[in-house]
Parts: C-alpha cells; structure tokens; sequence
C-alpha cells in the first residue's frame, strides 16, 4: 500500500517547546491524528492506538511552517492495522520542505460492542 497524505496543518505560537522550536509532543500528535484517520477510514469503523513506537525528529520546523503528515498500513494482524507516519514541514514562505518526525502505530478495530472485530479482506 502507498503512502497518502493524510493530515496538512499549520504550526501556531502554541506549539512552540520553551526553546522557540515546534515541540515533538505537538509532532507526535499530529502523527497520531493521521494514522488514526487512515486506520478508521480503512478499517470502515472506530480504531483505537494500543502501541506507538519508533519516534524519530531528523528536522526542525518553526512557527508558521506547514506540517503535512503522510500514513501508510505497513502490517495487518487480526484485529489490528500497524501505520507508519511521517511529518514533512514546508517553510512558510517558500517549497523547501524537511522531514521532522517520524512514528508508527498499532491500531484495533473495534465493534459496535467497543470488542475487538476482525480485520477484513479490504483492510
């Protein structure tokens, strides 16, 4: 499956760490949002993050910069999708873009009944 993009948001004031850099908290969000929107959108119903890992920050971004963020199923299990996510930042003012983050998660799809529901063949 191909990468897509997923999310596209820009960085305010407030998600700024106390040294005038966007925070990785803020980055690891913006993931997390990402992936779940593919996780739901694929999985046709409510995905839930069970396990996040293998952050990585390789650039910085400052206020104003533009955050696309791009996910792809890179695993199915069962129950669950595994999502790689990237966070590319674009200056304001210009095309030069930089990778900031990088991350994958593990989602469940969940039931009606908020259980665990199999995966199906589409997914």
């Amino acid at each position: 499956m191909a990468e897509e993009l997923v999310i596209r948001v820009t960085a305010m004031p407030t998600d700024l760490n106390p040294y005038g850099g966007v925070f990785g908290g803020w980055l690891m969000s913006q993931l997390a949002l990402g992936a779940g929107s593919l996780a739901s959108r694929r999985g046709q119903g409510k995905a839930v993050v069970v396990h996040a890992t293998d952050f990585t920050f390789p650039g910085v971004m400052a206020v104003g910069d533009e955050l696309s963020v791009y996910a792809e199923i890179v695993a199915t299990g069962t129950t669950s999708l595994t999502i790689a996510a990237r966070g590319v930042g674009r200056e304001r003012n210009g095309e030069a873009t930089v990778d900031v983050a990088r991350g994958q998660f593990k989602f469940v799809l969940l039931g009606e009944d908020d259980r665990p529901r199999a995966v199906t063949q589409s997914e």
